[in-house]
Parts: structure tokens; C-alpha cells; sequence
């Protein structure tokens, strides 16, 4: 099949054949969620719902966000545009002020005759989700825009604290007696009654969900499947940190070792993260129930993503804004009805640019000219099939620019200003990233390959 006849065929499908009506979009966010999931191969995190949606949609392995920070993250997911061009490098910046005309993803929806709506943070927003600025949800996307919040956001003196006092982006965890009245189960029931009160009309419905964010508040029972003494502790290796550029390790330098934690603090950490993870995966599975209850599930193309990834010790960093894979990889499910590539896992390098013009043609709407990605749905109908050479993720802070370049083997990284210097692993032999070779003489070949890649840009890399 050429490119037209894709395409008219992707028009024709954009109107279901069993309704005749125009297709839904459920587009479903976690915050800060990594990989840690069932369905990508974890041993020790239940995720049954999110499990479920993988089963029956296509599960992108290799899939990368512009920037691991919210803000920015959201800002170029939303937009199909990266950062360089949104100029949203760090949180509570409105992309507004630099792209006042921009079209984003919602908004395309509602200006096309779609009912656009949000429950919970699709935007950056304050967490947990008490008081924001209308203006960083961008009300202009919606028709209905809701940021729910919870009980969560007023326990500050019940959290347990793990890192030491006075330690920025401290580790805080709680196991709650409910979940009745937090966040993101407000957000779930908020958006079930949405489905059902517009389930008669076309609709794009983000549901944003706060969890696993700190601090790591879930009902005691999820903390419960997590027993202590079945935490392992995240494997790494003594020097592990001494090949890289000082710039990497300027990131929020309180975050790297450990942050003072001690073993038995970095196993509750851990665990906190992994329950809060599956009551987030409950919320979801709420949702889902409700789309099939309804009757919507043939009709609804199906999203989920994770803003950015998150460490959980690796390399003994915590949380986000490091270039490394833990950080930088996503999780993404497409499940778009009819698909041939459904319950199929994509190996395909994708990005987060990718998604916006992935649903506008899979529902049969012209994307904007200015879009950054590629439509994935021929990765839906056949999910081997080659895509994109890399994907590309960068960071800011001070007077440091980093830029990092996954392709199928190799992770290449670029820091600029004081204490900078590059990076290079091989992910065949070294999937951790340990092993620094930009610094060995024997990798000067690839070195020298990864270079002229990465020089090239984002858009030599287009399939």
C-alpha cells in the first residue's frame, strides 16, 4: 500500500463503521512514571489495568520524551514541537508567551467538532493538584477544564520523611487509611461521569493522574502488596560515576548519591513509588471499565504515557532531569480499535513529538504544517517495521545545555558550558549504562559515527 492510499485509507477509518460517528480519544497521563510497569517486564510491580491496555494496544518499547521535567515534557507533547522551539525549559513557563498561535493537540480536537476535556494535570500544575494557574493548563485547549484536588495536598506533617531535613525534592511517603477523595481518584470519577454524559458525542478526553509524583501517598493496602524485605535495591557499581562530565553531575547534585538515604530508606522509597503506582493503575482501571460499560471501547482510541522516566537509585540518582535511559525512556501504549498491530510490543525508536500527528491522522484531521514528529500509525498496523534512526532528549540548567541521542544501539550525550563533555554507551553490551565510551580509544570510530548523527539533527533521523 503507497502513502495515499495509507493515508485515505486512515480518513476512511477515522469514522467508524460500526456507529458512523467520528472516532473518541482517551488520552491518559501518569506523572513521573517510568517503566516500572508489568507489561514492560517488571518483576515486582503490579500494574494489572495498565497491563490489560498494553494487551490489547500496542506497546512502544523504545519510546523517548524531549525533555525529563514536567513542564517542558507536557509542553512539547501537547504541542508536537520541541523545546528549542516551545522555549519551555523548565516549570510554570507558559509556552503561550513564545507560540502565542499554536494550535496544540486538544485544541486541534475541539476547533474540528470534538467535545475536549481534562480531569487532572495534562498541563504543568502544581502537585498535588490544590491551586494552579488557569493559564499553564492553557483553558484555551478545553471546553472543560478541571485540576482535582485532594486530601493528599494537607497531610504534610503525617508524611514520612526519607531524605535528610532540609534536603530539596525530599522523599516523602504515606500509607493512607483510603483512597476516597485523593487526586487521582477524584479525577477518575470526575472523568467517568464526562464519559458519561457526552458518551453520545465525538470527545478527547485527558485524564491526567499525580501519581507515582512524590509525596507517595496510596491507601495502606497497595503498600501492603509491597512487603520491605522484597524491595531489591537498584543494582550499581563501585566508579560508577567517574567517567562522566562534571555538567551531569550538576543536575541537582543533592539527588545523586542516594541522597543521604540509607538502605532501609531506599527500599521504603522504592516502595512507596511502587505503590503509589498501583493506585494510580487502579484509578486507570476505573476509566477503562467505564469506557466498556458505556459501550466506547470500539469506538476510542486508547493513549497512555508517562511524562518522562524517573531513577529509583540507578547510577544512585533519584527522580528526573538526567540524560540517561531511566530518565529519559517512556512509557507509551497505543490502542487504537481495528489496529493489526494490537497486543504487539514496537521495538521502533519514537518520541513524544510523534504522538500529535499520530492521532490527527489516525482520526482523519490535517495537523498543523509546523509539527517536529512523525505519525506512528503505520507502527500500529505493523509494529516491525522500521521508523525513526533517533530519538532526542535534552536538558537545561545554569549556563549547561545537555542533548542526548538514543538510535537503536548506542545512547550519545552532548554537555555544553562549564564541566562539559560527552557521553557514549552501548546498549548491546551495556544496557545500565556504566561504561562511558566516549573516554576509550577503541570506541573513536563510533564515536566519531555518533557524532555525525547527532550534528545532523533530529530531522536527518525521520524515516
Amino acid at each position: 500500500m503507497n502513502r495515499r492510499m495509507f493515508l485515505a485509507a486512515c480518513a476512511a477509518g477515522a469514522v467508524s463503521a460500526q456507529t458512523g460517528r467520528k472516532k473518541n480519544v482517551l488520552f491518559l497521563a501518569a506523572d513521573d512514571m517510568n517503566n516500572a510497569l508489568g507489561c514492560y517486564g517488571h518483576k515486582v510491580v503490579k500494574s494489572p489495568n495498565i497491563d490489560r491496555l498494553a494487551a490489547r494496544g500496542v506497546r512502544f518499547d523504545r519510546a523517548y520524551c524531549q525533555f525529563p521535567l514536567c513542564g517542558p515534557s507536557r509542553a512539547s507533547l501537547m504541542t508536537g514541537k520541541r523545546p528549542d522551539v516551545t522555549k519551555v525549559l523548565g516549570n510554570n513557563i507558559d509556552f503561550r508567551d513564545h507560540l502565542p498561535d499554536t494550535v496544540t493537540l486538544p485544541e486541534l480536537f475541539k476547533n474540528n467538532g470534538w467535545y475536549a476535556a481534562r480531569e487532572g494535570k495534562m498541563f504543568h500544575m502544581n502537585v498535588p493538584g490544590e491551586v494552579t494557574l488557569p493559564r499553564f493548563q492553557d483553558e484555551r485547549s478545553w471546553h472543560h477544564s478541571v485540576s482535582p484536588g485532594g486530601p493528599e495536598a494537607k497531610t504534610p506533617g503525617e508524611l514520612h520523611r526519607l531524605s535528610p531535613p532540609g534536603t530539596q525534592f525530599g522523599m516523602q511517603w504515606l500509607p493512607a487509611a483510603t483512597g476516597d477523595g485523593q487526586s487521582d481518584s477524584n479525577a477518575a470519577e470526575r472523568a467517568i461521569a464526562l464519559l458519561e454524559k457526552h458518551r453520545n458525542e465525538p470527545f478527547f478526553l485527558g485524564v491526567g493522574f499525580l501519581r507515582p509524583h512524590l509525596p507517595f501517598v496510596a491507601p495502606a493496602k497497595f503498600y501492603d502488596r509491597y512487603p520491605l524485605d522484597t524491595i531489591p535495591l537498584p543494582e550499581n557499581r563501585a566508579g560508577d560515576l567517574d567517567d562522566i562530565p562534571a555538567a551531569a553531575k550538576g543536575v541537582r547534585p543533592f539527588l545523586w548519591n542516594h541522597m543521604g538515604m540509607s538502605e532501609r530508606q531506599i527500599r521504603e522509597a522504592r516502595r512507596g513509588y511502587y505503590a503509589s503506582t498501583s493506585f494510580m493503575d487502579e484509578q486507570l482501571g476505573r476509566v477503562l471499565d467505564a469506557l466498556e460499560r458505556l459501550k466506547l471501547a470500539e469506538n476510542t482510541i486508547v493513549v497512555f504515557w508517562g511524562d518522562h522516566g524517573w531513577n529509583l537509585g540507578e547510577h544512585t540518582r533519584w527522580q528526573k532531569m538526567s540524560l540517561m535511559e531511566d530518565s529519559a525512556r517512556v512509557p507509551l501504549i497505543v490502542s487504537a480499535p481495528g489496529s493489526k498491530g494490537n497486543g504487539k510490543s514496537c521495538m521502533s525508536l519514537v518520541e513524544f513529538v510523534d504522538l500529535y500527528p499520530t492521532l490527527a491522522e489516525l482520526c482523519g484531521l490535517k495537523a498543523p504544517g509546523d509539527l517536529e514528529g512523525q505519525s506512528m500509525a503505520r507502527l500500529l498496523e505493523d509494529p516491525a517495521r522500521p521508523f525513526k534512526k533517533a530519538a532526542f532528549t535534552q536538558i537545561a540548567y545554569e549556563d549547561i545545555t545537555g542533548r542526548a541521542m538514543r538510535t537503536a544501539r548506542y545512547r550519545y550525550i552532548r554537555w555544553e558550558g562549564k564541566g562539559g563533555g560527552e557521553e557514549l554507551y552501548d546498549h548491546r553490551t551495556d544496557a545500565g549504562e556504566f561504561t562511558n565510551l566516549a573516554l576509550q580509544p577503541s570506541a573513536k570510530g563510533v564515536l566519531e559515527q555518533q557524532r555525525k548523527m547527532f550534528d545532523a539533527g533530529w530531522r536527518a533521523a525521520r524515516a
